[in-house]
């Protein structure tokens, strides 16, 4: 199946931080926020960048993009957020199949993922999702907009919040993405930032990758 070049991103940003003690996104790595470096990565990769989070953002000057909330309150975990960006597409962007989605805490994560995901995608409601030497990485994914009723219905159902279990009810395929050689040694290009020890290893690999 051919994925249309329109494929609307969308940063989930709707998480409360709590091992990290702050709003993750406006925490800064290499004097640029998380929110920011996200959408810089990001944004060649897709057609449009948009923003879930439950609160208020702030931007750099220039960086602003549009914000929209999980559709229950209750707040869903990741899989609301999911659920909120494939209404948004379904609203915004008819022409497209698939939503694209990534976390605030990965700055590093791959420059053509979205591409490769794209490359697992054979029918319309096949999910791709990022794996690498780590594990799976299951908000780095594309998700298609025809399993919005789905996912809705899973979520009022008392469907289970871990977001690997509705990849496996959908049968979702994943894509092997390879480490990052580097002088330092190899390096997972889907390292997140959970706590502060996270964010000083997080300094120091960017002075190796940027060098």
């Amino acid at each position: 199946m051919a994925l249309s070049h329109a494929i609307p991103g969308v940063i989930l940003a709707g998480g409360l931080s709590s091992r990290m003690g702050q709003d993750k996104t406006r925490i800064r790595l290499g004097g640029t926020a998380l929110i920011d470096r996200a959408a810089r990565r990001l944004r060649p990769q897709v057609s449009s960048v948009t923003v879930n989070a439950n609160g208020p953002m702030l931007f750099e000057r220039g960086e602003e993009l549009p914000v929209f909330a999980d559709l229950d309150a209750a707040r869903a975990g990741p899989l609301g957020g999911v659920l909120a960006a494939l209404d948004h597409a379904r609203r915004n962007h008819p022409e497209a199949s698939h939503v694209a989605t990534v976390p605030t805490d990965s700055p590093f994560f791959p420059t053509d993922l979205v591409r490769r995901l794209g490359e697992a995608v054979d029918t319309s409601e096949r999910i791709a999702v990022a794996r690498s030497a780590s594990g799976l990485h299951p908000v780095f994914a594309l998700w298609p907009i025809a399993l919005a009723d789905d996912l809705a219905d899973w979520l009022a159902g008392g469907g289970a919040l871990r977001v690997r279990s509705y990849l496996e009810r959908h049968q979702a395929r994943d894509i092997t993405f390879p480490l990052i050689a580097t002088s330092r040694g190899e390096f997972d290009p889907f390292f997140n930032i959970n706590t502060p020890d996270d964010l000083d290893a997080a300094e120091n690999w960017l002075w190796v990758l940027e060098r």
